[in-house]
């Protein structure tokens, strides 16, 4: 059976429908009338009057009704500030459930409201997520940081989170990495890259899936090498990417022999095939 009944025209005393079934004793009844109310939210509809009702379906230990009603607080969180404080008590018990679905998507939702109020009882929450066993939990954790510097660079800067992200880079969980760099690249801090965290991003990227390559791709573009052989080392390591499916990655790779190429004289390049790579990707931009 399709969720198309949820799209169903208004009728007469819905909002009183709905708000009768979602305080609701029956499961089923309860989680069939969050979907009619997510449903009436996708297509426009106002139903900012059901807030209380929905908040208290938070209380449940259905991940596909969690989400539900998470998806609908971070749409009308904004328009109602004061009510939200309402769902804080289960976000922050969310953020210590067995589960790492329903931690992580407690932590990021956190992220996602972007009201004040909310964003005070988050520290704790996401300190404890940036630590998380699990690796899931830690990468999701790793973007709700530069979520938060959006909102309050001074508070992320304060509760020492720069400095969570940093040691996130030695994880040993490439997406955690990746997560990570991509993170600390959006806050537009460079000062991580080392030649040690380079290192370990370059090894990192050899498990990453696509996209996680591409940040630490751009994030090596920005580091700046000694000396001719280390970037020419570098150089070597991500050549590989060149032959990658993803044009994405195949033009982060071309952007770090780029910029690294010039630190290299030609007469360095021992390795045959390494300068036949170099030289197409240059005959391909015409250098």
């Amino acid at each position: 059976m399709t969720d198309s009944k949820y799209f169903t025209t208004t009728k007469k005393g819905e909002i009183f429908e709905l708000r009768a079934d979602l305080n609701s004793d029956r499961k089923d009844k309860k989680k069939d009338a969050v979907k009619k109310v997510i449903a009436s939210m996708t297509v426009g509809k106002d139903v900012s009057a059901l807030f209380p009702d929905v908040v208290n379906c938070m209380q449940t230990e259905n991940l596909e009704l969690k989400k539900l009603v998470y998806l609908y607080l971070m749409n009308y969180a904004k328009t109602q500030p004061d009510m939200t404080i309402m769902a804080v008590n289960t976000f922050v018990k969310d953020c210590d459930d067995p589960n790492p679905l329903i931690r992580a998507l407690a932590v990021r939702t956190m992220g996602c409201i972007r009201v004040d109020k909310i964003t005070e009882y988050l520290c704790e929450p996401l300190r404890k997520c940036l630590k998380d066993e699990d690796p899931y939990v830690r990468k999701t954790a790793a973007v709700c940081v530069a979520k938060l510097y959006d909102i309050s660079a001074d508070m992320v800067q304060e509760q020492g989170f720069l400095d969570a992200l940093k040691d996130l880079l030695s994880d040993s969980n490439p997406m955690v990495v990746a997560n990570a760099v991509a993170a600390l690249s959006e806050i537009g801090r460079d000062d991580f890259l080392t030649k040690s965290v380079v290192n370990k991003l370059l090894t990192a990227l050899n498990e990453c899936t696509e996209w996680g390559q591409i940040f630490i791709l751009d994030a090596v573009a920005e580091f700046q090498p000694a000396d001719q052989r280390e970037a020419q080392s570098i150089c070597e390591r991500v050549t590989p990417r060149l032959s990658h499916a993803n044009a994405a990655v195949v033009l982060s790779t071309i952007k770090v022999l780029m910029r690294f190429m010039e630190l290299i004289p030609r007469c360095r390049l021992q390795n045959r095939s390494f300068a036949q790579i170099v030289s197409a990707a240059c005959d391909t931009f015409k250098l």
